[in-house]
């Protein structure tokens, strides 16, 4: 059976529907009465413990130094030189997490609940890199174990994988962005040098990009859906191993149809594999 048959495109029901909003970041929902929320009166001062005029707090004393949006105040290429000088002092993949836990360059971990840094076999022959995680991924500190992550378990499973034995599974980056927004390019080019010395520690012989600002970010790839399934090379810092991107499973979710594209990289991944035993 294939993974086309094996994943039904039937329309989601209304509690996954409300789920996928939930996760995708919609917390708000219209009703049938216009709003004018621009006519709102804000509240006054003294409810608003931080309302500031300058960046003062009430009283104009300055902002608590230990407020965690103190992280976004690092210069984005100060960040990144401290990125690649921390990835780089990393000789295992604990000490690359241990590093990434005390790192204060990127303001995304101000509005994180967790540190997601990787699931799975660090030892298996696969790599997978996603984009960001979600709210289950930042709830549970995990990657892909939302809706997502329950369709990539079974992709693996079609051809043959688990991730307990087969995948090891990373982000491009470690914090979930506020509402599941895409991530900016400073904010991949400050997180990037980590996963790159996460995949370089973890030394696959596979790497496969899932999503289009994985494949961008790692690859070069513009373009998910012209470039999936495409082999290309890819440098690790020791050695250059086999890499391919295809397509996100959220996609998936909303675009059923497009399973059978996943479908064919999948049978290309199965292949290669083989090829190498």
């Amino acid at each position: 059976m294939s993974f086309s048959d094996a994943v039904s495109p039937d329309e989601p029901g209304p509690y996954e529907l409300l789920s996928w909003y939930a996760e995708m970041g919609v917390t708000e929902a219209l009703d049938e009465e216009p709003h004018d929320h621009f006519s709102a009166s804000a509240p006054p001062p003294a409810q608003r413990p931080f309302a500031t005029l300058a960046g003062r707090a009430p009283g104009g004393a300055p902002p608590p130094a230990s407020r965690p949006i103190a992280a976004a105040a690092t210069a984005p290429d100060d960040a990144t030189l401290t990125a690649r000088a921390l990835a780089r002092e990393a000789h295992t993949l604990d000490e690359l997490r241990a590093a990434l836990a005390t790192f204060e360059g990127c303001a995304l971990k101000a509005t994180a609940k967790n540190l997601v840094f990787a699931d799975g076999n660090p030892e298996g022959r696969v790599m997978m890199v996603g984009e960001a995680p979600g709210a289950d991924e930042d709830r549970l500190g995990l990657p892909f174990v939302g809706r997502s992550g329950q369709l990539l378990d079974r992709m693996l499973a079609a051809i043959g994988l688990t991730r307990k034995d087969d995948v090891y599974i990373a982000n491009l980056l470690p914090w979930r962005p506020p509402g599941n927004r895409t991530p900016t390019p400073q904010e991949v080019a400050i997180c990037l040098p980590f996963i790159q010395r996460q995949i370089e520690l973890a030394n696959p012989e596979i790497l496969v990009c899932i999503g289009g600002p994985s494949a961008q970010g790692l690859l070069g790839f513009k373009g998910i859906l012209a470039s999936r399934g495409k082999w290309v090379e890819y440098d690790t810092g020791s050695r250059r191993i086999r890499a391919m991107a295809t397509l996100h499973p959220a996609y998936l979710l909303r675009q059923p149809l497009q399973k059978r594209l996943v479908w064919r990289d999948l049978r290309a991944l199965k292949t290669a594999l083989e090829a190498e035993t």
